[in-house]
């Protein structure tokens, strides 16, 4: 079974990973497994150290290094992601029920197979949303869409986050189904 992919996207510092957080917690305690990939704008970002000796395999010219403790398994891979298709990113997740996207507005706005949640801070980013993002699960956020009268739902996930929680564990039941 393919998982439920599903892209939290808003501005800059709206609650997205606060957001994921919480849908994450809610479906893992419902048995759920779930992934989480972010993304991270930065072009000289790093999760690895200088001077460490995966940093070091890095600078002698490996492309893909894996780093492997009691407790976990860290993969690097030294490319381009303007080459690199996004498909591939979703594979790396494994065997999951659902993978949550944070950021990847571009990538993701109107794949149809991937379904938003988007976080408003005025009316005017929820008009613009419903005009890029396809489809959308829910709104959340500061600024409540209720007045929009649109057939779109709006939850204060700082609330009642276990609304989406059950929208998208419907969704995962029924690809099971």
């Amino acid at each position: 079974m393919k998982a439920t992919v599903v892209a939290v996207v808003g501005g800059k510092k709206s609650g997205k990973t606060t957001t994921i957080e919480a849908l994450t917690r809610g479906l893992a305690k419902r048995g759920f497994r779930v992934a989480a990939v972010k993304h991270i704008p930065e072009p000289d970002f790093t999760i690895d150290t200088e001077g460490k000796d995966t940093w070091r395999y890095a600078q002698a010219g490996a492309r893909t290094i894996i780093g492997v403790s009691p407790d976990e398994v860290a993969t690097m891979e030294k490319i381009t992601i303007k080459s690199y298709p996004f498909g591939s990113i979703l594979k790396k997740c494994g065997k999951v029920d659902v993978i949550f996207l944070e950021g990847f507005r571009k990538q993701v706005g109107n794949k149809r197979n991937i379904f938003k949640i988007v976080i408003t801070r005025s009316a005017e980013e929820a008009s613009e949303a419903l005009r890029v993002f396809k489809p959308i699960l829910a709104f959340t956020g500061p600024y409540s869409t209720e007045s929009m009268h649109s057939d779109i739902p709006y939850v204060d996930t700082s609330r009642n986050v276990d609304e989406i929680i059950d929208i998208i564990e419907k969704i995962v039941r029924k690809k099971k189904a």
